[in-house]
């Protein structure tokens, strides 16, 4: 195997769909954008944003769900 990437274009896009996918239970896409944000809604809370580039990977979506991060917006690799 040479890549694991079908794309460069679309990398940030089909890891984002990957998660959101294999882990529909906790968290969801925001239509439109490169934001993966959780399920559960917390009231009398502070949301909590990440945001960054894709360097290797759209780490910051990694660490969204309940008592973490309550969405993260992820940037053009390496932005």
């Amino acid at each position: 195997m040479k890549k694991i990437i079908n794309r460069t274009s679309d990398v940030v896009t089909e890891m984002l769909d990957g998660l959101a996918y294999v882990h529909s239970d906790l968290v969801h896409r925001v239509e439109g954008f490169d934001i993966i944000a959780r399920n559960a809604e917390k009231t009398g809370k502070v949301g909590l944003i990440s945001g960054g580039g894709s360097g290797h990977e759209p780490s910051h979506a990694g660490f969204v769900g309940q008592g973490m991060l309550s969405a993260a917006v992820c940037g053009a690799v390496f932005t």
